[in-house]
């Protein structure tokens, strides 16, 4: 009996420690041959970032910059590179902006790094994936490739420097992503300006094999451009030159009229799809789109943190979550629920200015 007690015991011992070492960790570092590899790996959650994973890309690619010729990084999986951030954890007063301060110290780091960072945009790539991506040099987009930056549905604005990219993309198709949250695939992101370069997904494992093997700046230059497949016209073409007059208009209001005078497919699909996003939020958006299109990528940064910060403790941001990724009813109660209702005082309160202590600061990366 004591055997088989004991035998019980030690099975169940080394079960648990199967499971405990089966437990994957949350983001992966590799070096293969010259190159630093990041592989998010939150796979079953679309590789959506949370505190633990931003908080480890931080130091890492700081020493990297240091010691690697080259940084690559990709999703777990063939689903999605990273469809966001956990907004679960962001709404929280106390743990989302802890989250927004170390993720956008990650965005900067990219966005001035050193040596060639190539981010595979593989599979659904959504806001912080975004961040991820779009802020280093090399951006690889795949037949899977699914963009977007869907923010004013749950009631926040594009962050993760979205207001830096998104009013440097051309015929203002950046306001167009930003305030509609459209979606943009394939051949389309690098003909957007997004990525900038197209590679069959059956080919990704040479690229990064290849990758991995280049010297310098030159090296890596020449071969992403070897595997890169010339974009063809993009799917809006169409309608660009309605994009570009009715998002050159400088209110919500403005832009709602001008989709009414243009009165196509088109237009009147956008107006339905504005309808149903947060009014705060599509002005919100709006003014940081053209505040930071003067702006540089650091100062982008710090003014969305503000915005990022009151969302927190603002009602719309909680409840959009809520509605439609809580409770999934996808009946937010928005305050206010009008764009007439949101004033201008109510916009510029999300941008004043935190308390000195609470400002975003950025780490120095040679720590």
């Amino acid at each position: 009996m004591f055997k088989v007690g004991f035998n019980l015991t030690r099975n169940a011992s080394l079960s648990i420690k199967r499971m405990m070492s089966s437990q994957e960790p949350d983001v992966i570092f590799e070096t293969l041959n010259n190159a630093g590899v990041v592989v998010l790996n939150r796979p079953k959650a679309l590789n959506s970032l949370n505190t633990s994973m931003v908080s480890k890309l931080l130091p890492q690619l700081q020493e990297w910059e240091k010691n690697k010729t080259l940084v690559i990084i990709k999703g777990a999986g063939d689903k999605a590179f990273c469809a966001g951030g956990d907004v679960k954890v962001a709404i929280d007063k106390v743990e989302g902006p802890k989250f927004f301060y170390t993720e956008y110290n990650v965005n900067y780091l990219i966005g001035k790094y050193k040596i060639p960072y190539v981010a595979i945009i593989n599979g659904i790539t959504m806001g912080g994936g975004m961040g991820l991506s779009v802020h280093g040099r090399y951006r690889v987009a795949t037949e899977k490739t699914m963009i977007a930056m869907p923010e004013t549905k749950i009631g926040l604005f594009p962050d993760v420097g979205g207001s830096y990219f998104l009013p440097r993309l051309q015929v203002n198709i950046g306001l167009y992503l930003g305030l509609t949250g459209d979606r943009l695939k394939g051949k389309d992101v690098v003909k957007a300006g997004i990525a900038t370069h197209f590679v069959s997904s059956k080919r990704l494992y040479e690229l990064e094999q290849l990758l991995s093997r280049c010297q310098n700046e030159n090296e890596v230059n020449s071969l992403l451009n070897k595997f890169n497949e010339p974009a063809e016209e993009i799917s809006l073409a169409a309608n660009i030159k309605h994009i570009n007059y009715c998002f050159a208009a400088s209110t919500i209001e403005e832009i709602i009229e001008r989709l009414e005078k243009v009165n196509n497919d088109w237009s009147q699909k956008t107006l339905q799809t504005l309808s149903q996003m947060c009014p705060g939020s599509l002005k919100i958006t709006l003014r940081a789109l053209q505040r930071g299109a003067q702006l540089d990528l650091g100062q982008c940064l710090q003014m969305e943190y503000r915005v990022a910060c009151r969302s927190t403790e603002n009602h719309d941001f909680p409840e959009g979550v809520r509605a439609l990724l809580i409770d999934k009813d996808n009946n937010p109660k928005w305050n206010p629920k009008t764009l007439a209702e949101v004033t201008d005082d109510y916009v510029e309160s999300f941008f004043k200015k935190l308390p000195a202590d609470k400002e975003l600061k950025f780490f120095d990366s040679k720590l």
